[in-house]
């Protein structure tokens, strides 16, 4: 249990009662989300592996991943798919050039018509809730000749619009979606000969990635049996997720229920929350802080003033960067969240160290083992997602947090 819980006091029997609701309403959210991810992959893996082979020709002729998103919550997305393929966390994968648009640039259509190219990959989120800007942005790119993705109402070449009503579930879902096409896409990199414009060679080896991806090993002048393949590997990760996230929110159920408690009464007695995390978790901060604020609540996001962040990794370093946000916005009572996969992240250990000397809450949501932050409890609330695959940790944080967030209300 937490080290320094805060909550609103009551009888014993109040608080059992509300411990109950509460573990039925998260019992509720995962059926919910496991009903969801099944259905919705099921129905699309196949086009899914049709849809990695296409956006692997379009990068292998110097086509570019223009990912946009007006809302808070697309916004988020944008930035998180655009950083997964520049930056591949998974050894052996390319750096793939990707951009987010988002709104500080002004107009999501003004920005794609100023560098999308024809043999670009134009992605739109948030098509259902931003009046149709990303609409507009998808058709120019229809125009201009790119390949277009969309998630329901942008009108893309490829829509694939998870079937749930709710918007954090389907958002967790579209997640894993773009982190599969992230992963699958570079399958086909493995195979040459089934790219236009390339030639094959005989057999590819897959050598340390033959235990991950077995199909490397097929003859490249195949495209059927790689595809079939592409395809039950995107149903495993979607089968790995529901996994994932019935372990998170099981395995750290009294953990989930105190934290909330803990946001709850500081939100009620005007304090507010700071979030932050690295790379694709930088997003995660981005979209826990939106949805927030969404509701109601005050929080800021740490990872969101690009001067801030880098005049403190240049004058004084990056493990500085949320640590001194932490001196200049934490106050006593106020809450921290940090996201990390790792658990071991300098900069976020730093900033749990400072918000405690603050006496602010600390919440930490990490993979793996809970690295450092898990085995020194460096935090007042650790939520462990139990994977080594950065991707499904990432995906299952996504429904903790979301969880969180219903719980808090």
């Amino acid at each position: 249990m937490a080290s320094r819980a805060r909550g609103p006091s009551g009888g014993a029997g109040r608080g059992v009662t509300e411990g109950a609701v509460a573990a039925d309403r998260l019992a509720a959210l995962l059926e919910a989300r496991v009903e969801a991810g099944g259905a919705f992959f099921e129905a699309e893996s196949e086009r899914l592996a049709h849809l990695c082979h296409a956006m692997a020709e379009r990068f292998a002729r110097g086509g570019r991943l223009v990912a946009c998103g007006r809302t808070p919550a697309a916004r988020s997305d944008a930035r998180h798919v655009a950083v997964e393929f520049v930056h591949p966390v998974i050894v052996g994968k390319r750096a793939l050039p990707a951009i987010a648009l988002t709104p500080e640039g002004g107009a999501l259509e003004r920005q794609l018509a100023l560098i999308a190219r024809s043999e670009d990959i134009a992605m739109a989120f948030g098509a259902d809730a931003d009046g149709g800007e990303a609409a507009l942005a998808i058709a120019l790119a229809r125009a201009r000749g790119c390949l277009t993705v969309g998630f329901g109402g942008a009108g893309a070449d490829w829509e694939l619009e998870p079937p749930a009503s709710d918007g954090w579930i389907r958002q967790e879902l579209v997640e894993t979606l773009y982190h599969v096409l992230w992963e699958l896409v570079h399958v086909f990199f493995e195979h040459r000969g089934l790219l236009a414009g390339r030639d094959p060679r005989q057999i590819h080896d897959p050598g340390a990635s033959s235990f991950l991806y077995p199909f490397l090993a097929e003859r490249e002048s195949e495209l059927q049996p790689v595809l079939d393949d592409v395809r039950a590997s995107a149903l495993m990760k979607a089968a790995e997720i529901s996994d994932l996230c019935e372990q998170t929110l099981a395995d750290n159920r009294e953990q989930l229920i105190a934290a909330a408690v803990a946001i709850r009464a500081a939100f009620a007695r005007g304090s507010k929350l700071l979030a932050m995390g690295n790379g694709g978790s930088a997003t995660d901060a981005m979209d826990l802080v939106a949805d927030l604020r969404a509701a109601g609540h005050p929080a800021i996001d740490l990872t969101e003033d690009s001067s801030i962040l880098t005049a403190l990794a240049n004058d004084i370093g990056v493990d500085a960067i949320f640590a001194r946000q932490v001196i200049a916005y934490g106050s006593a009572g106020d809450v921290a969240v940090v996201l990390s996969t790792s658990g071991n992240s300098s900069d976020l250990i730093a900033a749990l160290a400072e918000a405690r000397r603050r006496e602010l809450i600390t919440i930490a949501l990490v993979g793996y083992d809970g690295g450092r932050i898990g085995a020194e409890q460096l935090a007042d609330y650790v939520l462990i997602s139990r994977s080594e695959h950065i991707p499904r940790i990432q995906e299952a944080q996504a429904t903790a947090y979301h969880a969180l967030c219903a719980l808090v209300g």
